[in-house]
């Protein structure tokens, strides 16, 4: 435990086919997400492993998605915060974030996200319109969740200068390319471009992705001297009070449950202080997203 909050995860989605197509899990690899994820789902096992709030990711680039996100976390007293959906480039975008804030579940909304991962163009997120609607999230008193390639982190950086009014948080530490074989050290373009995105005041990372990563001819949850290197740039690039833990439930079931991701998180902390390591595992996320 981290006090008598328990953990926050940061970042957890749930999808339901019956209702919303969810054509990237047709991707290679991909194939066992290719079902329903529930809350319910998600309840004993987040119990299990003393998790006491999480917050939801948006999953499609679709405007119905957000309402259902937000609807859910209001009949849930697990789920404290939505990460939703809306274009960031269309000329309406203050209009759609002011009625998804307007609803009666409105106030759980916290942050939105667009895929960049989706996009070809690397320098999407510089685009004037992108940095218009970036500008009115920040405006709407909302975070902006990256997800992207480690090759984006240069436009990632741009962004967040050009808009230190938007609080930006980095899923999964950038997407680092992890290939234990080529030795443990981090590839120095992220490293470098992590600690960039890191030396802006409007900037967080979540802890998570990386967590289920196996060792090396290995399974999921034999240790975590693998993971050392990359939660060691971002722990020192950030800090703990800028750093949160998400498991990336359920697509960490690719290669991990979700007891070993959370183990894997309080095994990487472990050395931290106590009140460090509640920031990692609670209280960064709790003040980022305003979870109360």
């Amino acid at each position: 435990m981290t006090g008598q909050t328990g953990i926050v995860d940061a970042h957890q989605h749930v999808w339901d086919l019956a209702a919303r197509d969810q054509p990237w899990l047709r991707l290679p690899g991909n194939e066992p997400l290719l079902r329903t994820f529930s809350e319910a789902d998600l309840r004993p096992q987040a119990a299990a492993a003393a998790v006491t709030a999480t917050v939801v990711v948006q999953t499609v680039t679709e405007p119905a998605e957000t309402p259902e996100l937000l609807a859910l976390a209001a009949a849930s007293d697990l789920v404290a915060g939505v990460v939703g959906w809306v274009d960031l480039q269309a000329d309406s975008v203050v209009d759609a974030l002011a009625a998804l804030l307007e609803r009666a579940d409105g106030g759980f909304l916290r942050g939105i996200r667009h895929p960049v991962l989706i996009e070809t163009d690397s320098r999407w997120l510089v685009r004037q319109a992108v940095l218009r609607g970036l500008a009115a999230v920040g405006d709407a008193g909302l975070c902006y969740d990256l997800v992207l390639a480690p090759e984006v982190l240069p436009a990632a950086v741009a962004a967040a200068r050009a808009c230190p009014g938007v609080m930006f948080v980095l899923d999964h530490l950038g997407n680092p390319r992890f290939d234990p074989a080529l030795g443990p050290a981090p590839d120095p373009d992220w490293d470098r471009n992590v600690r960039q995105l890191a030396a802006l005041p409007n900037a967080v990372c979540k802890l998570s992705g990386m967590l289920a990563e196996p060792p090396p001819g290995r399974q999921a949850g034999e240790g975590v001297a693998h993971l050392r290197p990359y939660y060691d740039t971002v722990l020192n690039a950030f800090g703990p009070d800028r750093l949160m833990f998400g498991s990336d439930w359920p697509v960490c079931t690719l290669s991990a449950s979700y007891a070993s991701v959370v183990a894997a998180a309080r095994e990487l902390t472990a050395d931290l202080s106590a009140a460090e390591r509640a920031a990692v595992l609670s209280g960064t996320a709790r003040q980022v997203y305003r979870l109360g």
